[in-house]
This record gives C-alpha cells, structure tokens and sequence, in this order.
C-alpha cells in the first residue's frame, strides 16, 4: 500500500516561490520539495507541509530563534541544527524575511564549496 500523497498548501508555496524571486541571485530548486542552493549547500527550503526551513550562522540562529520564538527545524524525525523554523507569520512578511534569506545566502556562500558529482 503506497503512501497517500503530501502536497505543499498552494498559499505557502506561492509565498516561498514570491520571496526567492525577489531576489536574482538566487534560484528555486527542486519539483516536489522546494529549496535554494548555492555551491552545493542548502540554504532554504520548504517542507511537505509548507514550513519553511532557513539554514544561519550560530550568531543569526540564535537572534532568529529568540526574536521570534522559534525553533530548531525538524525533518524525517531529526533535529536539523544549522535551520530554524520559519514562523507562519513571518513567512508572510517576505519583506522582514527577506532580510533573513540573505543572511542565510551570506552564510552558506562562506562555506567551502562541495564538490559536484558531474
């Protein structure tokens, strides 16, 4: 018996989808599960249920979490250290939040590169 299928609530996608196309600098990847990458590190992404994931520096992490009462993002039952929890609020306010998605830019575009598969 297969899975029933999760699908992102079409009012949250638009709202991820709005905020990363305000910025040219970054691109929206993947077809099921949304996400931002640059240099082979994620730095955003959207989950099947339409949280929004956002990868900070310990030094921004931690603002973020206590200035919004948030929270370490969970993913498959694990605690994702590096990523808060975007509140529902927040990710209708793609101006305030867009503060914070190029703090997740500045920080991931800092750290080594990985190497491509291709």
């Amino acid at each position: 018996m297969s899975k029933p299928k999760i699908e992102i609530p079409v009012e949250k996608l638009e709202l991820y989808n709005s905020l990363i196309g305000d910025n040219p600098k970054i691109e929206r990847k993947g077809k099921t599960t949304p996400y931002t990458s640059i240099n082979g590190h994620m730095f955003s992404f959207l989950s099947k249920d339409g949280t929004m994931g956002l990868r900070l520096s310990e030094k921004d992490r931690g603002g973020f979490i206590q200035h919004f009462k948030s929270q370490l993002m969970e993913q498959h039952g694990r605690v994702m250290k590096e990523y808060v929890k975007v509140p529902n609020d927040l990710l209708q306010d793609t101006e305030q939040l867009s503060e914070y998605l190029q703090k997740s830019l500045n920080y991931v575009s800092e750290l080594k590169p990985k190497p491509t598969k291709k």
